[in-house]
C-alpha cells in the first residue's frame, strides 16, 4: 500500500464500518446500502460501489481549453478518454496543498454509458451501512453539497456525505439553481 492510501479518514472509515455491522437492541438488519468511501477536503463521502467502475492512482492529466473549472482535464484509460472532475473544486472546497495537488486517485465512475474520473484526496474501504444510520441531508450541511447529496450518516466520529454521481456530474446544476 503506498502512502496516498494512508490518509487519516480511512482510518475513520474503518472505524465506521465496525459500529455500522452491529444491529441496535430489537432491530433486525434490514437493507443496506454498499459505499465506496472517499475523501475530499478531509470530508468523507460514498459513492454508491455499483457506480465505480476503477480506482486509480495519481494519472497524467490533460488539459481542456474552455471547459468549466470544474473539469481538471482528461485521462486516458486503457485507451478510452475520461473526463476528469476536479471533486474538491465540484464541491467549492479550497484546493489541496500544492504538494497533494498532484498525488490525488482518480474514481472512475460510469453514468450514460461514459467514464468520468472523480479526483479525490484519497480512496478508503467499501462500506456496507445498514440503512437505519442514513439520515436525510441535515439543513445546516452547504446548499452546493445539498445539491449533490443523498443523505448521511452520522458514523461514530464522522459525518459520511452519500454523494449522488448523477447530479455530482451535471455541472450545470449549481449554476441554474443559483438563477432560478
Amino acid at each position: 500500500m503506498n502512502a496516498i492510501n494512508e490518509r487519516p479518514a480511512a482510518s475513520a472509515a474503518a472505524a465506521a464500518s465496525s459500529i455500522a455491522a452491529q444491529p441496535r437492541a430489537g432491530e433486525s438488519a434490514g437493507t443496506e446500502r454498499v459505499l465506496v468511501t472517499l475523501t475530499v477536503g478531509g470530508q468523507l463521502c460514498g459513492v454508491p460501489v455499483g457506480a465505480v467502475r476503477d480506482v486509480l492512482d495519481a494519472q497524467k492529466i490533460a488539459r481542456i481549453p474552455l471547459a468549466p473549472p470544474e473539469v481538471a482535464g482528461s485521462l486516458n484509460l486503457r485507451g478510452r478518454i475520461v473526463t476528469a472532475i476536479d471533486l474538491a473544486r465540484r464541491l467549492r472546497l479550497p484546493p489541496p496543498p500544492p504538494a497533494q495537488a498532484g498525488a490525488r486517485m482518480s474514481v472512475v465512475v460510469e453514468l450514460a454509458g461514459e467514464l468520468y474520473s472523480l479526483l479525490v484526496d484519497g480512496v478508503g474501504e467499501v462500506m456496507t451501512l445498514p440503512e437505519r444510520l442514513f439520515e436525510e441531508n441535515p439543513p445546516t450541511l452547504d446548499a452546493c453539497w445539498r445539491g449533490v447529496s443523498d443523505g448521511v450518516y452520522r458514523l461514530e466520529s464522522v459525518l459520511l456525505v452519500l454523494l449522488d454521481v448523477g447530479r455530482l456530474l451535471d455541472l450545470g446544476a449549481p449554476a441554474r439553481a443559483a438563477t432560478a
